[in-house]
């Protein structure tokens, strides 16, 4: 999709992204295109998905990976988030079954080119969002969001790979060397 001075809908811009051979934000009615992925960053993804995955199984929560759109109903953006946990059963926008808007836990793998948009401002307008993980591709690097209380949020940092990221909202741990494994600095 290439980018365009006119103004879209939310509808207009779903409608477009189905036969899209190219994935686009949605910006309150611009679409700019969406950056491509790397080895490591479809490592890390991989190995986030499956450890949530099995963590999660059996209770009432589900991992969407990578082609869902994340809808920021405050900001009217439509974002491609690389990973989502759902507690109980999604919610769309409107009736598209491709733009969810309730997560719990969103996670993303930095680009190799940092975007300049601060995306945990824009998630943590997201009323159902208790956790946020941000994950550097180029080096051992995560920030952990986590919701203490209505509109105030405290962070974790880590940098190390022999340590553990305990989720708040689901009791999952996630060794930061498996979120790690097979990635190549």
């Amino acid at each position: 999709m290439v980018e365009s001075a006119r103004r879209f809908t939310p509808e207009e811009y779903l409608d477009l992204e189905a036969d899209a051979e190219f994935r686009s934000h949605y910006d309150a009615g611009i679409i700019t295109p969406k950056p491509g992925g790397t080895v490591n960053h479809n490592r890390i993804c991989g190995n986030c998905l499956c450890l949530l995955s099995l963590a999660l199984k059996g209770q009432d929560y589900e991992v969407f990976a990578i082609d869902l759109k994340l809808w920021i109903p405050k900001h009217q953006k439509f974002r491609y988030s690389n990973l989502m946990v759902i507690a109980g059963e999604p919610e769309f926008y409107k009736d598209y079954k491709t733009a969810i808007s309730n997560p719990q836990i969103i996670i993303e793998v930095l680009p190799e080119t940092f975007e300049q948009e601060n995306k945990f401002n824009l998630y943590k307008s997201i009323s159902t969002l208790q956790e946020y993980l941000s994950i550097d591709q180029n080096r051992i690097a995560i920030d952990h969001f986590y919701k203490t209380q209505p509109k105030h949020w405290q962070i974790d940092q880590f940098d190390e790979q022999d340590t553990e990221i305990q989720l708040r909202s689901v009791d999952v741990k996630l060794a930061i060397a498996d979120l790690y494994d097979k990635v190549q600095f």
